[in-house]
């Protein structure tokens, strides 16, 4: 009789173990969904912007060309949908400068 007990009682133990364990692996999974969700939002926002902005001045530099590709590649890693791969194609087939010449008046100049 006590052996039965104790055995029921490791069942339980057991039991509750593997349960918090799914519990936890499930928050664990709902937080990674939501971290990849926004890193692909802020990674679309930035690769928008920055495609936006060599499309409307018409030229690209190596290195703009270089920092979009890397946008690019984080972007579709994660899944990104065809509006990202469109733009960077679009910007890839720009004319290559060696230094920017042109801004548009919806940017501000930075440097």
């Amino acid at each position: 009789m006590l052996q039965n007990i104790s055995e029921n009682i490791i069942g339980i133990m057991c039991t509750l173990v593997m349960t918090s364990a799914v519990g936890v692996i499930t928050h664990l999974f709902k937080q990674f969904r939501g971290l990849s969700q926004a890193v692909m939002a802020i990674n679309h926002d930035r690769l928008y912007q920055a495609c936006t902005f060599f499309i409307l001045t018409g030229e690209i530099t190596i290195d703009e060309l270089k920092n979009l590709e890397y946008l690019y590649e984080g972007y579709h890693a994660l899944g990104g949908n065809g509006t990202g791969t469109e733009l960077y194609e679009k910007c890839k087939d720009l004319p290559i400068v060696e230094k920017r010449t042109k801004w548009h008046e919806s940017y501000q100049r930075s440097c």
